[in-house]
């Protein structure tokens, strides 16, 4: 019984479960599939590295207060963070892996920078 490649469309022979012509259309179908799936992965990582080396650039010392338009000037996106913590005076802090940030208030000029010393589950 002659079957198509769903890969490359030639015709092939085989066993009845076989499904491709050979190994490599097999693992180029695969891996196709793969980088599809994860490309949305891949864009959201991208930039949430981008706001954490922006973040470390503007915050040598630990701490700083930089001005929000910094941050943008930059290409900060304030939409992505890797996780919220809010303190026991009810101040949230944003955090793009090691490094965090505080928006004073929502139409604030001035954004406080941190690094978190140690890791927290």
């Amino acid at each position: 019984m002659n079957r198509i490649c769903p890969e490359c469309g030639e015709e092939y022979k085989g066993r009845l479960d076989k499904k491709f012509c050979s190994a490599s259309c097999r693992a180029n179908h695969h891996n196709r599939k793969t980088a599809e799936e994860r490309s949305y992965q891949r864009k959201i990582n991208n930039i949430l590295k981008h706001n954490r080396n922006v973040l470390a650039e503007l915050n040598p010392d630990g701490k700083a207060n930089v001005r929000k338009d910094r941050l943008i000037d930059r290409g900060f996106k304030f939409r992505y963070f890797t996780n919220e913590y809010t303190t026991r005076n009810g101040k949230l802090y944003r955090f793009c892996y090691d490094y965090g940030y505080q928006v004073e208030n929502p139409e604030g000029e001035w954004v406080f920078l941190i690094k978190r010393q140690e890791y927290v589950e």
